[in-house]
């Protein structure tokens, strides 16, 4: 039996060129993940449920990254963060948060409590008849009083298609927050913010979908639950599904990504693999993107349990060589790293590990021996297995479950900005060491010396 020689990051480095390159800011590092999804910045956060949820995903589409959020929960609550990431920075709301004029007080607060709003048009039916403001209900004391007896009457709206210049200019002489967008016979069809006016020119390089919001990933299974799953995150305008699972190699996974693109109009991101043949089997089957990696990743125990795996930064660029674009999916612990999987060919990074602990990953902060953490799990991990299958409501065997996900406490890190920030710096700089001014001219300009360890000792690793 032939045994083959495959390395990872830190067995290698990127060798310098000489460069036109002015300086790291020169350089552009958009990508496409998909041949119609673009984003400014070529990382994912990975769709882990210690990782990603709304305040993660908005987080990296205001940076110009993607946030994919995690399957281990209800469908409901699946949508419910996907709709948070559409709502957050939203030029027109489609479907503004509504009341009727006979609500009370208290259900207008339990609502507004809810869903993090602060106003509200009313209607009568679907016409537009008034609207109530925090200013209008903030120091009323009675639980039963009516919005009827609260709210703003004479309403200030605009036409559906007004844009956003004379929104803004009618926001600004009628000093008002909240625009209204109403059809020719009083319908309400939509609302403008002032906040998201603000929002939407504060983040210029913001990962935006068609409408101007930003953009989110979404993860199903191969369970019997995934079709009504990923119906359901459609119909929430997710921008992209990706098929969750640690074994890609498995038919059911192709079979599952066929229905998908046979049923659905959405870019379909499945995985993992790590070779070619893996990569062969998803393209085939219709996927828009494939997922890289089996064992790098920090709370994965595949490797040591399975015996199976491959080294990452071997297996990016064997699977690079397919033609489709590649998701390099653990392992990546530095901004080197991140650097050394986007020059072997991957067209962005997932990234888990990293972004854990931070003031955007889910959970608490905990504090052991004066020193603060949050928690980490793989997806794989006994808890997680079980605490996915109490939210669906699954029979499962926890005796019969061999874990290949480990669980631990991660330092916590502060907001995930700024280890974005660093990561895009590494990749920044490694991009000017190899005149390259894109993406496309580092993937070609790249070339790799392997280090012995005397090598990986000078170089810190």
């Amino acid at each position: 039996m032939e045994i083959k020689e495959a390395l990872t990051f830190d067995d290698v480095l990127l060798v310098p060129k000489v460069s036109k390159a002015y300086s790291r800011r020169s350089v552009d590092t958009s990508t496409n993940i998909t041949d119609s999804l673009k984003i400014n910045i070529p990382i994912l956060s990975s769709n882990m449920d210690t990782v990603t949820e709304a305040p993660m995903a908005i987080a990296m589409a205001k940076a110009g990254a993607v946030g994919v959020i995690h399957r281990f929960n209800t469908i409901e609550g699946e949508v419910n963060e996907i709709t948070k990431v559409k709502r957050e920075q939203n030029i027109v709301i489609e479907h503004p948060y509504i009341v009727k004029k006979d609500y009370t007080l208290s259900e207008l607060k339990s609502l507004s409590l809810e869903k993090g709003v602060s106003g509200f048009p009313v209607v009568d039916g679907t016409r537009l008849i008034g609207i109530v403001t925090r200013r209008d209900y903030e120091f009323e004391t009675e639980p039963s009083k009516k919005v009827s007896e609260m709210m703003t009457r004479d309403v200030i709206s605009a036409p559906k298609n007004v844009s956003m210049e004379s929104a803004k200019t009618i926001m600004k002489r009628e000093k008002i927050e909240k625009l209204p967008l109403v059809d020719k016979n009083n319908i309400l069809v939509g609302m403008i913010t002032a906040r998201d006016i603000k929002l939407a020119e504060g983040y210029s390089n913001a990962s935006k979908d068609k409408k101007g919001r930003l953009m989110v990933g979404a993860s199903i299974g191969i369970g019997s639950d995934y079709m009504e799953r990923a119906r359901k995150l459609v119909d929430a305008e997710a921008d992209f599904i990706v098929v969750d699972v640690a074994n890609g190699y498995l038919e059911k996974v192709a079979d599952v990504v066929k229905s998908l693109k046979k049923n659905f109009k959405i870019d379909v991101i499945a995985g993992n693999v790590a070779t070619r043949e893996g990569v062969e089997h998803l393209k085939k089957a219709g996927s828009d993107a494939i997922k890289v990696g089996i064992g790098p990743g920090g709370a994965c125990l595949t490797r040591p349990v399975a015996g199976v795996g491959y080294p990452q930064l071997a297996a990016i660029i064997d699977c690079a060589k397919s033609g489709i674009s590649i998701i390099a999916d653990g392992g990546i612990t530095k901004s080197a790293d991140f650097a050394k999987a986007m020059a072997g060919g991957a067209s962005a990074a997932m990234v888990g590990g990293l972004f854990a602990g931070t003031d955007e990953s889910p959970g608490a902060i905990v504090t052991k021996e004066n020193q603060n953490y949050k928690f980490y799990r793989g997806m794989a991990s006994i808890n997680a297995y079980s605490d996915r299958a109490i939210k669906v409501e699954e029979t499962v065997d926890l005796e019969g479950y061999t874990p290949e996900g480990t669980e631990k406490l991660i330092p916590y890190k502060g907001s995930v900005v700024k280890i974005v920030n660093n990561m895009v710096g590494g990749l920044r700089s490694a991009m000017t060491y190899l005149n390259s001014e894109n993406l496309k001219d580092f993937r070609r300009n790249a070339s790799f010396v392997r280090l012995t360890e005397s090598g990986k000792k000078e170089s810190k690793y």
